[in-house]
């Protein structure tokens, strides 16, 4: 077993090993993993941190000693706390990393970090005040920072910068947690669901108070939610139908 590192600012995980295939999710900076098949251009990895695997570009990430690796699954994360910030080597070249990045691994990776950094877990109400920091940030299948994030990315993004782990997918977020019978029971932190037709789990936003639900449909926006789904306020339609709200913390 080999095991790497992301060592640059964004990298895109993608569904097969070819740059022009999917990007499933996103590394960033200071993100550690095992490496599961490496191949000649490409390596296929599972992330330690919520267990996500694709397909990363071998000039995009740097090994690990196993014996690194263990400690750094042993320690809390130290996330980057603002939209951008940067990190620097000992020539004092800069670059920059957003919102999310694991701060806590630079040295392992010849870089160094002064900024602000998030560590342990916060009260459920600072979820909105987080979610708050993605608001118009545009949709991006596969992307998990401020430039670009899908809807379960930004849920997965809110929870982790509040020091709680989710699954990387809708459908396998809508597993954890507690189910709610209506949303009267719901809080502002809860995970609302949506299906499609066929009855798959597609979609999931972050309840907010008074039936308000901020998510990512084109970009992070705040919509109303009834028990028929959300209403986008802007077309004057529903646009995603309610299958379920969990209490997660």
């Amino acid at each position: 077993m080999q095991y790497g590192i992301c060592n640059l600012s964004i990298v895109p995980l993608r569904l097969e090993p070819a740059m022009n295939a999917e990007q499933t999710s996103q590394v960033l900076f200071g993100e550690f993993f095992k490496v599961l098949d490496r191949r000649k251009h490409w390596s296929r990895i599972r992330l330690a941190f919520d267990k996500f695997e694709g397909w990363i570009d071998n000039k995009q990430y740097t090994l690990l000693e196993e014996s690194v690796y263990k400690v750094l699954e042993k320690e809390p994360a130290a996330l980057s706390a603002d939209l951008v910030e940067f990190v620097f080597d000992d020539n004092n070249n800069l670059m920059p990393v957003p919102l999310g990045c694991n701060t806590g691994t630079v040295s392992q990776i010849g870089f160094h970090f002064d900024g602000r950094k998030i560590s342990g877990k916060n009260p459920k109400e600072d979820l909105i005040k987080t979610a708050f920091l993605y608001l118009n940030c545009p949709e991006l299948r596969g992307g998990k920072t401020p430039f670009g994030i899908d809807a379960a990315g930004f849920a997965q993004m809110v929870y982790h910068l509040n020091g709680y782990q989710i699954k990387r997918q809708a459908d396998e977020q809508a597993k954890m947690g507690d189910a709610l019978s209506f949303i009267e029971e719901s809080e502002p932190g809860d995970l609302a669901f949506f299906d499609n037709e066929e009855g798959v789990i597609v979609h999931v936003g972050i309840i907010m108070e008074n039936n308000y639900i901020i998510h990512v449909d084109g970009k992070v926006r705040i919509d109303r939610i009834d028990h028929s789904g959300i209403f986008n306020v802007d077309s004057r339609t529903h646009t995603h139908k309610l299958r379920v709200i969990k209490k997660i913390i």
